[in-house]
């Protein structure tokens, strides 16, 4: 049974998640602008901003006069106060970011990974990549290749990787590392990557990934879709040619072997085409208005991609589709990771539309 104190933290918690994601998006804020954007008590925020400062999550930064009385303090967050550090492991590569609490990418490297890389290997490359961050993270977030389940830490027979059957990936990297870790597909990482970056403009998007694999990660009516099975984003092995070539999934014809096929025959435009046919499949199946392109693999030729991609959606006067390159580059999967760390630990709480105070 809950007992009142535990209630009274979890509303405080609740309430503090509320202005730093608040926070997150102005450069300075007061009191009153808090209480109006949150639906919080002007009590409540002052109670709230109390506390923050004192963690020195936000800071004052000066005082506005309005007409008689105290002035109003101005407030604005302290992004070095907090990091986070955000790993993306794909097939071949281990890419490791630091990031701030606003969401910056202080520092980004990538390594090689051994071939068939194991999960021993992989912790090791981790571990040893973290401390080279330094600094103190709040947490470690891990983009990984699928298919794997979200909610309970484990990766599920991760195609081309052989070692990797339901191997409990979140607990084995918590005790490696001794700090909070949060595993999530690594498209799902970048896609949420994006969101940050655009802000709430960015409400259905997709984020398409090319790099050692195809996938994408979808952000549906403003949160990260990841499914039933927490294992949406499977894109790359949708069936797209009924007697086309087997796959590492065990289905022919998929997108990816398509693609990669053409890719290996020096096609690069073909293997464009085949990328924008199962784009345009997607946005006939959810009706998202972004289409972010990503990944090493497809960002050595984004011209090429981007021209096809465009090229094969229909143009429509009431179905405008955007379609950009990821802006963090081959890091948006790792920071997108880092950035899921803040929101565990700062972020929007995932019932924005209720409104406490205490």
């Amino acid at each position: 049974m809950d007992t009142p104190g535990a209630h009274l933290e979890h509303l405080r918690d609740y309430n503090e998640s509320l202005v730093v994601a608040l926070a997150r998006t102005r450069a300075e804020f007061d009191r009153a602008g808090v209480a109006e954007a949150t639906g919080l008590t002007p009590q409540a925020v002052s109670k709230v901003l109390g506390r923050l400062t004192g963690q020195g999550l936000v800071e004052i930064c000066g005082v506005r006069r309005q007409g008689v009385g105290k002035p109003a303090s101005i407030y604005r967050l302290v992004p070095g106060s907090r990091h986070a550090v955000g790993i993306h492991a794909a097939r071949r590569t281990l890419r490791t970011v630091l990031t701030d609490l606003a969401g910056t990418v202080l520092a980004s490297t990538v390594t090689p990974l051994p071939p068939d890389f194991t999960p021993g290997q992989l912790l090791d490359a981790i571990r040893r990549d973290t401390d080279r961050t330094g600094g103190d993270p709040v947490g470690v977030g891990i983009g990984m290749v699928g298919p794997l389940d979200h909610a309970a830490g484990i990766v599920h027979d991760a195609h081309r990787l052989r070692h990797w059957h339901d191997v409990p990936l979140r607990q084995l990297a918590q005790e490696a590392l001794a700090v909070p870790v949060h595993l999530d597909k690594d498209v799902t990482a970048g896609v949420t990557a994006e969101a940050w970056r655009r802000g709430p403009t960015f409400r259905d998007g997709a984020l398409i990934m090319v790099e050692s694999g195809i996938g994408a990660g979808l952000w549906l009516g403003g949160a990260a879709y990841r499914g039933a099975h927490t294992n949406a984003g499977e894109f790359g092995h949708t069936v797209v040619q009924l007697d086309g070539p087997r796959c590492v999934c065990g289905r022919s014809g998929c997108l990816e072997i398509l693609h990669d096929t053409a890719v290996a025959a020096g096609r690069l435009g073909t293997a464009a085409e085949v990328l924008a046919t199962g784009i345009v499949n997607l946005l006939r199946t959810t009706d998202v208005n972004h289409v972010v392109l990503a990944g090493a693999d497809l960002l050595r030729h984004p011209e090429v991609y981007e021209h096809a991609t465009r090229a094969a959606i229909p143009r429509s006067h009431w179905q405008d589709v955007s379609v950009t390159l990821a802006e963090l580059g081959a890091d948006v999967i790792a920071a997108g990771a880092a950035m899921q760390v803040l929101d565990a630990a700062y972020g929007i709480p995932s019932t924005m539309g209720v409104r406490a105070s205490f």
